[in-house]
């Protein structure tokens, strides 16, 4: 794997449940969110307009250690690695402010995929922003 990224999530009470805590299928969107960070929305953009080339989640284990609250500001931490040339996988965990362990942990496989969701080599630009 590689070194961390770091990317601060605002928990909104729209992300919340009755209890206040957040409503377990919106960390699917704070992940996606960290990740299109680490490779850049600019570079996913211009892939997909120029080459019909994107990303789809594969396969999803999230584990959920300790619930997050209404208005906390979490760190949601990155990390990266490739399967073979078409495949990346990322551990991303949640961490609430002053937290000792991450509140949820996800392991998430990706695949490209071109317009026709035929499974496609990752692109040699995206292999080399993140190698």
């Amino acid at each position: 794997m590689t070194k961390v990224f770091h990317h601060p999530v605002q928990i909104y009470y729209e992300d919340t449940d009755h209890s206040g805590v957040v409503y377990h299928p919106n960390f699917l969107k704070y992940f996606e969110r960290a990740r299109e960070h680490v490779i850049d929305s600019d570079k996913l953009a211009k892939l997909w307009n120029e080459q019909g080339l994107g990303f789809a989640v594969y396969k999803a284990n999230m584990i959920f250690q300790d619930g997050v609250e209404f208005a906390e500001i979490c760190d949601i931490r990155t990390r990266y690695s490739f399967d073979g040339k078409y495949k990346t996988l990322w551990r991303q965990e949640v961490w609430r402010p002053n937290g000792t362990k991450a509140a949820v942990i996800a392991d998430i496989e990706m695949v490209c995929l071109d317009k026709d969701k035929r499974l496609q080599p990752i692109p040699a630009e995206v292999l080399a922003s993140l190698s």
